[in-house]
């Protein structure tokens, strides 16, 4: 048996072989969870025009100083200005009623709220003195002209989108969403919600490696129960080639008399051999297809899938994407019970993690599918430690939100 190789190594050795997806303009409507190609600048200052920020009377400044409400002034009202029409000038010792987002007019360099006045309509009654600039909002204050609003590697939000859309972006150069075909092998396997004949299981794994691709943005087609039998393997490979941008196999990568996936694609150049990793030992890796589509090949066992995704596959789908090749938030915590590992493998255990405290699930044993329901993160032990106690120091994987 050859040495197995660190995990770090292998996911090295994965993402060197990578490169982000080309790109492509998106409209904006569609955009969210893409991730940008480019930087995206204002096409537009943001105001791009001096406008009202309240309700109220645009006027010039020096014709109200010293109003207050014991000596109140009164302006002739020259005009109505709503939001979206053209303003006319306000010529000295005037006012103009202006509505919020409305452009200031030509002269006036403040404005009045509705509430420091008797909101005339001929005339007005104003009993502030304000300073120029008051309550108006100037061109470029928010965004000024050109400058970059989201930049290069932004998987974008609807706080994204509404930027873009406010400096005039109807579209955006976004990298190409991956398309992830989940495919486990096995002819035991059948498909949920189908009667389970003897020595069946259901499949579970096209499940898991499907939905943990689309939480990253991917779009999916699951591909379960491929039989142990190679030209029916490669039949649904090469159905899967000219679609999918990623290929992820469950089961047959061991030593078994079935592990057709092993066999058949060992002669395609896909690297197989054993990580110092548990659960998650065996593992497969290559690049196959006149498109040289990205293939890995992970255990069977649904926690050996599922850790195996985590920690290989999720970094190569956020490279493709044009995201950092990041894993999970990692969090230091307590250990809230001792526990043992085997020397030179790296492992990956279930657990829930609660004020700081990590407790182990369900122990080692990858076909344990129960306790990765109940997980809120993974807990790493590395290789060379062998035992640790209780209140150990700890790194966790965050599955989802721990308090």
């Amino acid at each position: 048996m050859p040495t197995p190789i660190p995990a770090s190594e292998h996911r090295a050795r994965i993402l060197a072989a990578l490169r982000p997806l080309p790109s492509q303009g998106v409209p904006l409507r569609d955009a969210r969870g893409r991730v940008t190609a480019v930087d995206h600048h204002a096409c537009v200052a943001v105001p791009s025009f001096d406008n009202s920020a309240v309700d109220g009377y645009a006027v010039r400044a020096a014709d109200l100083i010293g109003a207050s409400a014991v000596c109140p002034v009164i302006l002739p009202v020259s005009s109505a200005i709503g939001a979206g029409q053209a303003a006319e000038a306000v010529e000295p010792g005037h006012a103009a009623k202006i509505m919020t987002g409305a452009p200031m007019p030509e002269g006036a360099d403040a404005v009045v709220p509705y509430e420091a006045t008797d909101r005339g309509s001929d005339k007005v009654s104003l009993n502030l003195s304000p300073q120029r600039g008051a309550n108006v909002r100037c061109v470029g204050e928010d965004v000024t002209g050109g400058a970059l609003v989201v930049a290069a590697g932004t998987r974008l939000t609807p706080r994204h989108l509404g930027a873009l859309a406010a400096t005039g972006h109807g579209t955006v150069d976004a990298h190409r969403e991956p398309k992830v075909a989940a495919m486990s092998t096995g002819a035991e396997l059948v498909q949920p919600g189908q009667p389970l004949a003897p020595a069946a299981i259901y499949d579970s794994n096209s499940f898991i490696i499907a939905s943990a691709a689309e939480e990253l943005g991917a779009r999916t087609r699951c591909v379960g129960g491929v039989p142990d039998e190679p030209s029916r393997l490669r039949d649904a490979l090469e159905e899967q080639l000219d679609w999918a941008d990623v290929i992820v196999t469950t089961g047959g990568v061991s030593a078994g008399d079935y592990d057709v996936v092993k066999a058949l694609l060992s002669s395609h150049g896909v690297w197989f051999g054993p990580v110092a990793l548990q659960p998650g030992k065996p593992q497969g890796f290559g690049l196959v297809g006149r498109r040289r589509v990205p293939l890995f090949a992970l255990p069977g066992n649904p926690v050996s899938a599922f850790v195996s995704f985590e920690l290989f596959v999720r970094p190569a789908l956020r490279l493709l994407q044009g995201l950092k090749p990041d894993g999970r938030p990692a969090r230091h915590a307590s250990l809230a019970r001792a526990l043992t590992s085997p020397a030179g493998r790296e492992q990956y255990l279930r657990g829930t993690l609660t004020d700081g405290v990590v407790t182990p699930l369900g122990g080692p044993d990858s076909h344990l599918v129960a306790s990765l329901a109940q997980a809120n993160c993974l807990l790493r032990v590395p290789a060379m430690t062998t035992t640790l106690g209780a209140g150990a120091k700890v790194d966790v994987l965050l599955l989802e939100d721990a308090r």
